[in-house]
């Protein structure tokens, strides 16, 4: 397992013990995500805007129109993506050893353009597959016009890091007999009840994507 930040800017200052820096960790939080939210500066002010992502290998993946202010402003300089799952709430029994369980993602780095038609399609058909797995093969391919009106953009994972929390309450010797329960209220990212189009109410439902709802070790 890797254990050494890959830079300066991703090193884990706070709760060093709390931070990963192997490929395995980055790449099992992004998995399991749908968003991530991208920090970036531009023109003259900084903006933190969320948007669909996906990982395909060593990159992170999103799409935007063409002429959209956020395509431009990643390919124009640096910024710095967070991807954050929210676990558990830990209740200790003082205030201030509350906690949260959670894993996280922070990527540094500049997006780059994925131009190539052929890229392209692949990389849309990445990103349908990461929503709901095997729904490439029952609706219709993008055309070609629609994908030369979609930027897609990728950024490299080579500079990231994970910081998780996944352990119980730790509380002060001290406080150990104060009569409050304490504990972990595990929560979890559920699926609601399907609600189908007109017309498409008889067909099966489609697949989700991998670890919705599950708990997380």
């Amino acid at each position: 397992m890797n254990t050494s930040p890959p830079s300066p800017r991703t090193e884990i200052r706070r709760k060093p013990q709390r931070g990963h820096y192997d490929p395995a960790s980055i790449h099992a939080i992004i998995d399991a995500a749908l968003l991530c939210h991208i920090a970036f500066a531009d023109q003259g002010s900084t903006h933190c805007l969320p948007t669909a992502c996906w990982r395909d290998g060593d990159f992170l993946y999103i799409h935007g129109a063409n002429n959209s202010r956020l395509t431009a402003a990643l390919l124009a300089g640096q910024c710095a993506v967070c991807i954050s799952h929210l676990d558990g709430l830990v209740l200790a029994r003082s205030a201030f050893h509350h906690s949260m369980n959670y894993r996280s993602v922070v990527i540094y780095g500049q997006f780059a353009a994925v131009d190539d038609g052929k890229d392209k399609k692949m990389a849309m058909t990445a990103f349908l597959e990461h929503v709901s797995p095997g729904r490439n093969a029952l609706v219709r391919t993008s055309s070609p016009a629609e994908l030369a009106g979609t930027r897609i953009l990728r950024i490299p994972l080579a500079e990231a890091a994970a910081k998780i929390r996944n352990w119980g309450v730790e509380d002060s010797a001290d406080d150990m007999q104060i009569p409050v329960w304490a504990g972990v209220i595990p929560l979890h990212c559920q699926p609601g009840a399907a609600q189908a189009e007109s017309g498409a109410d008889l067909y099966p439902l489609p697949a989700l994507p991998a670890g919705l709802g599950k708990e997380q070790g």
